[in-house]
């Protein structure tokens, strides 16, 4: 059964982050498997990383998968909830609106380096405030330079606001493994299909297709991080075989699905 943080302990954690000055920090938490954190949001940008585990944030745009070799900058302001599949360690990276090395809108995943995480551990010790001329200081200042170079993955499912496409996605969803093809929804939602495809490229970016195969994917990668076999994982999302997966995992990952949590 999930377990979901308590207001009171979200309010003082919140209230901790707001209280720094300084213009980027570190903060570690770890939590259990299942856990999840309510809807809340901040006044500064955060690199949310996990050493252990995997964390699924959602917002209103959509939802992200984040593995361990992977970090979400989290824009300020923007309203977010997380669970948490697997013990989960981890480490938030807190940038002042000013400090911002990234786009201050939208949620972007991004490879974490070698560099970065041990940038990332490095920081857990540092004291806040810190003066810039210090080894302190020199380090967060090192931590936003690598920042600003970590490559933007894709592991976002982005949401569409429209009524007739967001009952397609929202069943999907919940059944990724539905066959129906485009022209099955059309008819059910008494929509041309031209429609649909319209609508689900000008609403999310991608085409039914695209959105469908993203959905499996970023399913299939929360399945192998708890434990699951690829075949099962493969038969349970409408693969024909492990192989057609394990080809299309391939190229969407660059790696099979048993090597996914491997990369570094």
């Amino acid at each position: 059964m999930a377990r979901l943080s308590a207001p009171t302990a979200l309010a003082q954690t919140l209230a901790r982050v707001e209280s720094s000055d300084a213009p980027v920090h570190c903060r570690a938490n770890n939590y259990p498997s299942g856990w999840r954190i309510a809807p809340h949001k901040h006044t500064k940008h955060q690199l949310v990383h996990a050493l252990q585990g995997v964390i699924v944030v959602h917002a209103d745009s959509g939802h992200w998968v984040v593995p361990p070799s992977r970090g979400l900058w989290v824009p300020e302001g923007m309203t977010h909830a997380i669970r948490c599949i697997g013990e989960v360690h981890m480490r938030s990276t807190y940038v002042r609106r000013d400090a911002a090395p990234l786009p201050p809108v939208g949620c972007k995943v991004v490879g974490i380096s070698p560099l970065m995480r041990e940038l990332i551990r490095s920081a857990m010790d540092v004291r806040v405030p810190y003066r810039p001329d210090s080894r302190d200081g020199r380090l967060m200042q090192l931590l936003l330079d690598e920042l600003r170079v970590l490559p933007v993955l894709p592991l976002h499912l982005p949401m569409p606001t429209d009524r007739r496409v967001a009952t397609i996605c929202e069943s999907l969803q919940r059944r990724p493994e539905d066959a129906s093809t485009l022209a099955d929804w059309a008819a059910r939602l008494q929509v041309h299909a031209k429609t649909v495809q319209r609508l689900f490229v000008a609403q999310t970016g991608m085409t039914f297709g695209q959105w469908r195969q993203q959905v499996r994917l970023l399913r299939a990668l929360e399945l192998l991080a708890g434990g699951e076999k690829v075949i099962d994982i493969a038969l349970s999302l409408g693969y024909e075989s492990p192989g057609a997966f394990a080809t299309m995992f391939r190229k969407h990952f660059g790696c099979k699905p048993s090597r996914f949590f491997d990369v570094r």
